[in-house]
């Protein structure tokens, strides 16, 4: 079976480490205090360990069937990359733990959830999700990479920067799932579908995972505290309507991630970032990545 994904598309594997400057983040991180966007950023970080394990053994499964050489690259640092997310993920969730936020239990409830349906469904059901919600994480990442108000609500700059270092990769990887699911020959119909159920379990899970953050936290009984976050939140550029058209996009017959170019805003940021001087090159723990270095677990 083959594919034919983009043969310039290199994903370096960037081996980083953020916990000792996670150690001096405050309870209420985002900007100006803010409760909503610092409960929304840690319940998201609350889903990524375990989130991304499931990816790369999603991908994973299929990897024997894939011939294209570019594309078998493409997944070995695929894997790299979200190795990476899960561990610097599972450090700053410690710090959120430390701080009062209920990630640990929003992770054993993602870790059963998805050990669940790896066990009652298809592989590549899995890798219908992980297709899915590799293009959710792209949709963010990007909003994330070129929306400097998204930036700034982020607050603490070490937050900011974990966020960014994700967002980049979430990018540059965006199409390898959906390049290993098309090769595989997974259908239209179950990737429409999975992704039509999705958008909206997310967005409820997410939400209640939100709210029962917040009602763990005292702030949150201040008066008129969570009245002006709210405020603030809907006017984020995370909830306006541009965000769901970009993930509706996912249904229109022969969608592919690549239709959205980003070449550009992903040149930048890796010089940004990780160029000659780059602003989180003081967190490589190891020599800078090659164009096609990885690793596997």
């Amino acid at each position: 079976m083959t594919a034919s994904p983009a043969a310039e598309r290199t994903i370096p594997t960037r081996r980083v480490s953020f916990d000792e400057t996670l150690g001096r983040l405050p309870k209420h991180f985002a900007a100006d205090g803010d409760l909503i966007d610092s409960h929304l950023a840690a319940a998201l970080s609350a889903v990524f360990p375990d989130g991304e394990d499931f990816f790369v053994r999603s991908v994973r499964h299929f990897r024997s069937q894939i011939t294209d050489p570019a594309l078998l690259r493409q997944v070995a640092g695929f894997i790299g990359q979200e190795a990476m997310h899960g561990r610097e993920h599972r450090a700053l969730n410690d710090r959120l733990d430390a701080l009062g936020y209920p990630v640990k239990r929003c992770e054993r409830i993602t870790k059963r959830f998805l050990a669940l349906r790896e066990r009652i469904l298809p592989a590549t059901s899995n890798l219908a999700l992980t297709a899915a919600l590799e293009h959710f994480t792209a949709t963010l990442a990007e909003l994330l990479l070129s929306d400097d108000e998204m930036r700034r609500r982020f607050g603490h700059a070490e937050l900011r920067n974990v966020f960014l270092w994700h967002a980049l990769e979430e990018s540059e990887h965006k199409a390898v799932a959906f390049d290993v699911y098309r090769a595989v020959g997974g259908s239209e119909r179950m990737r429409v579908l999975t992704m039509k159920v999705l958008r909206y379990f997310f967005v409820t899970a997410m939400s209640a995972a939100v709210v029962a953050s917040l009602l763990g936290d005292r702030d949150t009984y201040r008066r008129g505290a969570l009245r002006r976050s709210w405020r603030r939140f809907r006017r984020s550029p995370m909830v306006q309507p541009a965000v769901w058209r970009q993930l509706q996009d996912y249904d229109r017959p022969g969608f592919h991630p690549d239709d959205r170019p980003t070449d550009e805003l992903l040149e930048r940021w890796r010089l940004e970032l990780f160029g000659e001087h780059g602003s989180l090159n003081d967190r490589l723990v190891g020599p800078r990545p090659g164009a096609h270095e990885c690793f596997d677990r």
